[in-house]
């Protein structure tokens, strides 16, 4: 899937929800905290969106950053082969976001991060709102700010979210950092 397209698609799925709640564009702007010029060119797929501003626009409509992509980008069924998973890339950071799972009824998502080396991305805690998640690093090093809290993880280290709060993914090291995330969606 091309990143042209996946854009749309994304824009697409914020319209779609919001029309959804029958908000107008200026509702969605002021509850999400972002400009309503930024949500109109997201929505027509002219401006790739920030992950921060997905964490603001998902957090806004009550679901998770995740729930959000996942309706715009996977498809259903029991498989999803590699070469079918959606990849999104931030276009601030150059974050890459690969959804693993397929869409399905379960209440769990599998996303896999690769964060370039010295960039962060901060989200916030309306992102994680309705979810529980573990952070499992594969390659690299992460150093994950949850609230006040700095956690440092290596390769194998595997860390549960606490409650909501705003929240920093940093990549101190050298080399891009390889994460997991697993999401048990409560949406």
């Amino acid at each position: 899937m091309q990143q042209n397209d996946i854009d749309i698609r994304i824009g697409a799925r914020i319209r779609a929800e919001r029309e959804s709640r029958n908000w107008s564009l200026t509702d969605l702007a002021e509850r999400a905290g972002v400009s309503r010029a930024m949500i109109h060119k997201v929505e027509r797929g002219t401006s790739s969106p920030t992950a921060n501003l997905l964490g603001k626009l998902s957090g806004a409509f009550g679901l998770s950053m995740s729930t959000l992509l996942a309706r715009a980008e996977a498809a259903g069924g029991h498989l999803l082969r590699r070469l079918d998973q959606p990849v999104w890339i931030d276009p601030e950071t150059g974050y890459i976001r690969r959804q693993i799972s397929p869409r399905s009824d379960l209440p769990l998502d599998l996303v896999q991060i690769v964060l370039p080396a010295g960039k962060h991305v901060p989200m916030p805690a309306s992102a994680y709102a309705f979810q529980r998640q573990l952070i499992w690093v594969l390659e690299g090093e992460l150093e994950f700010d949850e609230g006040p809290v700095r956690h440092r993880l290596n390769a194998g280290d595997c860390l549960q979210l606490g409650p909501p709060a705003d929240c920093i993914f940093r990549n101190p090291g050298k080399f891009p950092c390889i994460y997991a995330v697993t999401v048990l969606r409560n949406d």
